[in-house]
């Protein structure tokens, strides 16, 4: 690769960088899985089933990937400081209100909502910004970005574990519905647009551009697919896996909470390591870990046991998503960046749901999560064997162009 530009980068690029890592640890960390404080409390105080509950997640992860489509399409045409503060105001509003639901289909419209013009408006808008603003060392920067994510869906499980014992789930719902109003309005303002770049300037992209062929995008949505079914089973539950088997409350938050603080460190290593070995090949690394030690999780009887590995398991899952955001951002041209990341995306939150909601209903079915996570490694492999396919394809594109 050739890099033409000399000019200095503005400094301003890494403020966009931390801004937009506290906007995804809030936004995500209540959409992603932070519903899984929430499935035992709405289990008991209803009487639903497990699969019922934890569909209210996956409602809300399949708003934000059609919300992510037609958002990451408005990205690419409006500011997306505009596009933030939309989901803003759309996802405070749906928590608060989802605080005083009493039923099934109104928590799924409300997450729904929330997920569509809250969650969509951020993930992809925001990573496609963050790019946007790095001529090199993209990946290291999308890593740090992307932690903050993993930050947040880390701590709000676990700080909403205590709210729920503290006040009950309907009070912890209104909480978070007004921390994100406060967090989240302020953080949206400092979403600024990357400078135009300079006549004659050129910037080069990191790889073959999707257009390239038109095989690769719907390649890379159904490796993403597959590696998002995979990681959503520990994500939405670990927590209920461990109430089970250790017999505690808003304690078993801990382990997520460690499990996805490592995860902050993976996606910034991954994201590193994709500047230096290429992004597919980091991203295979990570899937690879994440499927190979899945099914750990179900041999393990103690507390203990589940603090020792959750870190090691927590590295390694960190360094997907990294993966797969610098891979479209090397794989697309800039001015389809945010609306292709939003396809990808939508393909990921899809997943999310899938993996999240069919957890819960093999538990149903079964009474234990063993085939959960049996289910989840056999997701990881699918998605493996389509990454190295594309590695090999883009590859050999590349040499037949030399």
């Amino acid at each position: 690769m050739t890099q033409f530009s000399v000019a200095p980068e503005p400094r301003f690029r890494w403020i966009i960088v931390v801004a937009a890592a506290l906007l995804l640890a809030v936004a995500m960390g209540i959409l992603v899985n932070g519903m899984s404080a929430f499935i035992v409390p709405l289990e008991t105080h209803f009487g639903w089933e497990r699969a019922d509950v934890a569909a209210i997640n996956s409602v809300g992860l399949i708003g934000i990937a059609l919300g992510g489509i037609a958002m990451g399409f408005l990205a690419d045409r409006i500011a997306t400081r505009t596009v933030c503060l939309i989901g803003a105001v759309a996802m405070s509003l749906a928590l608060i209100l989802a605080a005083h639901a009493q039923s099934l289909w109104q928590f799924y419209a409300l997450f729904f909502v929330a997920g569509a013009f809250g969650g969509g408006a951020f993930f992809a808008p925001v990573m496609a910004l963050v790019g946007g603003w790095f001529r090199t060392g993209a990946g290291l920067a999308i890593g740090i970005a992307s932690a903050g994510q993993a930050l947040g869906q880390g701590l709000v499980p676990y700080g909403a574990g205590y709210l729920i014992e503290t006040s009950g789930w309907q009070s912890a719902l209104t909480y978070l519905g007004v921390i994100a109003a406060v967090t989240l309005v302020p953080l949206s303002f400092l979403m600024r647009e990357p400078p135009k770049a300079e006549a004659g300037v050129e910037v080069a992209i990191d790889g073959p551009s999707m257009s390239s062929s038109k095989l690769l995008l719907p390649a890379l949505s159904i490796a993403v697919l597959g590696c998002c079914a995979a990681m959503a089973v520990p994500l939405m539950h670990l927590v209920p896996l461990i109430q089970t088997v250790g017999g505690v409350g808003a304690e078993a938050g801990g382990p997520l909470l460690l499990l996805l603080v490592t995860a902050i460190a993976g996606r910034i290593f991954f994201g590193r390591l994709a500047d230096i070995l290429g992004p597919l090949r980091a991203w295979m690394v990570a899937t690879a870990w994440q499927t190979a030690l899945m099914l750990g999780f179900v041999l393990l009887g103690s507390m203990q046991a589940f603090w020792y590995f959750v870190p090691l398991y927590g590295f390694g899952y960190g360094g997907v998503m990294t993966g797969v955001l610098v891979s479209v951002r090397a794989l697309t041209p800039p001015s389809r960046r945010a609306s292709a990341t939003g396809i990808v995306l939508a393909f990921a939150w899809m997943g999310h749901a899938v993996g999240g909601w069919q957890g819960g209903f093999v538990f149903d079915l079964t009474g234990v999560y063993f085939w959960a996570f049996a289910n989840a490694t056999i997701f990881g492999l699918i998605s493996l064997a389509i990454v190295g396919a594309i590695y090999f394809a883009v590859n050999r594109n590349q040499l037949s162009a030399a």
